[in-house]
């Protein structure tokens, strides 16, 4: 039996897996760390915590005993990492929630184009992507823009710091906006643009590639053999659908991490005219389609930390369950970081609408969840029209409520999986199949993956939430202004 480790280096903290060659968890080991906001709209984290939290949840599960023959990275996209000539970080990474670059984004549309942009990328311009806040260290900070000799990505990060190998893989560079995704090449219109040569970016290379093997030094330390290969991996959204056996067109993944994602495979010939954020994915000649929410579990953490610091996610479950569905009157709009789908307005804040004396607190834990589930209907409603497969994952998935409220909004089941480890089992499958244990993502994913339950909507709320959905799409076209205004002042 063979064992591989599947590492999820995600926003508030990395998770190693180590799962056997069934897709069975052996041990999970976890490590926390914390994100910075020096301004508001802006969010940073070390790239070294994330490489002591990898190497830390490694030795946890090397140490139980598991030999392990390869490893699956899978991070947090959109992030910009720096290295100097000696390998040293330039500065904090500007991760995927920050929207300082607001004025490089506006540059980019001006003086690039954004049907230029659109044709390249499949995306429109949004400050969150990492183009935008490498042009604003470039306006910023012009000192540390001259001394960058490595633009990377927080996993790569992690898998230079194991192996010394730069390279990237499609499905996180996709979301950089700074590749052909087409051509499946880093645009040199862009790089042009920049005044980039190709060196400074990692080498591009598929999902399922073995992109290198433990140094020397770092094998001894972490107990692994220097045999041990890491595969290119996957950015977290298409790590996460391997992890749910999202693989072909009318699959869904819908995950509740930190931010909210409705993520689809498409092929290449669907890119054209779609109104959602196109990627590659992680399986081979598939492109997806993806919604992202950006206050997703970020509004329950907030939540949880700022009024109920005391109490756990259980009982915020069971009091938001002494409410009634549109929370007795109250709406909330989860924009603590901006927006993307379907707004791509940066201006947008949090706000609860609707707050009155008889307002209880499982009102405004109910509405927190009911908001989240009405942007994330935002996202779905963009698909193209047809019956999807629904598969919830991540930390939100958990909540037998959540997950109720979110089939009735779509009026569709949501099924969930035996494994729920998302992302870290997405690219420890993608070990396998470089390990050659199956011949390829779809054959793995049809033998691995089980489902455990399918929460059915209830039938009473869909109507309820139906209306619920138009309130809320109404709150914030009133708002719309007033956000930017706010920001301004």
């Amino acid at each position: 039996m063979k064992y591989y480790l599947g590492i999820d280096v995600g926003t508030s903290g990395t998770k190693t897996v180590c799962f056997n060659e069934s897709g069975e968890v052996m041990t999970s080991k976890s490590y926390a760390y914390d994100m910075t906001v020096p301004k508001p709209g802006y969010a940073e984290e070390n790239p070294l915590d994330w490489f002591t939290a990898t190497k830390e949840t490694i030795k946890a599960v090397t140490k139980e005993g598991y030999p392990i023959s390869g490893i699956g990275l899978s991070g947090q996209m959109h992030g910009l990492v720096l290295l100097d000539e000696n390998d040293q970080v330039l500065r904090p990474s500007i991760i995927w929630c920050d929207n300082r670059a607001i004025n490089e984004a506006e540059e980019l549309v001006h003086n690039f184009g954004n049907q230029r942009m659109q044709k390249i990328t499949g995306n429109s311009v949004i400050p969150s992507f990492t183009l935008s806040k490498l042009l604003w260290v470039k306006r910023n900070e012009p000192e540390i823009y001259k001394k960058i000799d490595k633009i990377m990505l927080p996993k790569d990060y992690v898998r230079y710091a194991l192996t010394g190998s730069f390279t990237t893989e499609y499905s996180d560079a996709s979301g950089m906006q700074m590749v052909d995704i087409h051509h499946k090449c880093f645009s040199k219109d862009i790089l042009d643009y920049m005044g980039l040569s190709l060196d400074k970016l990692p080498r591009l290379l598929e999902s399922s590639e073995i992109s290198g093997y433990i140094k020397k030094d770092l094998a001894e330390e972490l107990s692994l053999s220097e045999k041990c290969f890491v595969v290119g991996g996957a950015g977290d959204q298409a790590a996460a659908a391997i992890g749910n056996g999202i693989i072909e067109r009318g699959d869904l993944s819908l995950v509740l991490g930190s931010s909210g994602v409705v993520f689809s495979p498409i092929h290449k010939e669907d890119i054209e005219d779609n109104p959602l954020q196109i990627f590659m994915h992680a399986v081979p000649n598939t492109y997806h389609i993806m919604g992202v929410t950006n206050g997703c579990g970020l509004s329950y953490k907030w939540l949880k930390e700022t009024l109920f610091e005391s109490t756990d996610y259980n009982t915020l479950n069971e009091k938001a369950s002494a409410s009634k569905p549109l929370a007795n009157g109250l709406i909330y709009l989860p924009y603590l970081n901006g927006e993307r789908t379907p707004h791509l307005d940066p201006y947008a804040s949090g706000t609860f609408i609707g707050i009155r004396q008889n307002t209880k607190d499982s009102d405004i834990i109910r509405a927190v969840l009911e908001g989240v589930s009405y942007s994330l209907k935002d996202c779905y409603s963009l698909l193209p029209k047809q019956q999807y497969h629904i598969r919830a994952s991540g930390g939100g998935a958990k909540g037998t409520l959540w997950r109720t409220i979110l089939a009735s909004a779509f009026n569709t089941p949501i099924e969930r999986i035996v494994q729920d480890e998302g992302g870290a089992l997405g690219v420890a499958i993608l070990a396998m199949v470089a390990d050659h244990i199956y011949p390829s993502v779809k054959d793995a994913t049809d033998k691995i993956i089980k489902v455990l339950d399918i929460t059915e909507p209830n039938k009473n709320w869909i109507e309820q939430y139906s209306k619920g959905h138009e309130l809320y799409k109404d709150a914030y076209l009133s708002l719309k202004k007033y956000y930017k205004k706010a920001f301004e002042i």
